[in-house]
């Protein structure tokens, strides 16, 4: 008996255990592979992708396994390529922000907070303050940053980290 083939309804209760079905079976398999791709083709902060490719999970949970697990690469990628667009379209549509724009803010935030936001951007290094007020205030991808600045991509990532630190820490109540 030992011997005996499975049958089909056996086969299929076997397989559905296996841990790459379902959703989380697909993100298991494949977001590695997804981060890699969108940051090769995009190009953008590890944060903004992080947001595509969640949002591409949650995207790809509407379809049915079947579907999901045909070509489960190209459905995730073209999930996230179409929503990278559509966050490109949005952002494109809202007008740029500097510095100067903060003393323009009426009500909407706590001025006092606005004014030592403002305070401890200006208060930076130049090389970080320089850095934070391209990514933070333009549309500019690290590479577009990179590449105007002449330094590498990883230098402008450790100084965007280092900015960002600099603000939480004087901006900690």
């Amino acid at each position: 008996m030992a011997d005996r083939p499975l049958t089909a309804s056996v086969t299929r209760l076997v397989r559905s255990r296996r841990p790459r079905d379902g959703i989380e079976g697909l993100y298991r398999s494949h977001v590695e592979w997804l981060r890699r791709a969108l940051g090769y083709r995009l190009g953008g902060h590890a944060a903004d992708i992080d947001d595509i490719v969640q949002d591409a999970y949650i995207r790809a949970a509407r379809y049915n396994d079947d579907d999901a697990h045909r070509h489960p690469r190209a459905l995730l990628l073209q999930i996230a390529l179409n929503l990278a667009k559509d966050q490109r379209r949005r952002d494109a549509r809202m007008p740029a922000n500097d510095l100067a724009t903060l003393d323009d803010i009426a009500l909407e935030g706590d001025q006092e907070y606005l004014l030592a936001l403002k305070r401890t951007i200006l208060s930076l290094p130049p090389d970080l303050r320089h850095v934070f007020v391209l990514s933070r205030f333009t549309a500019m991808t690290n590479v577009q940053i990179a590449e105007q600045l002449g330094v590498s991509v990883k230098t402008v990532e450790y100084r965007m980290r280092k900015a960002l630190l600099l603000c939480a820490e004087r901006l900690a109540p």
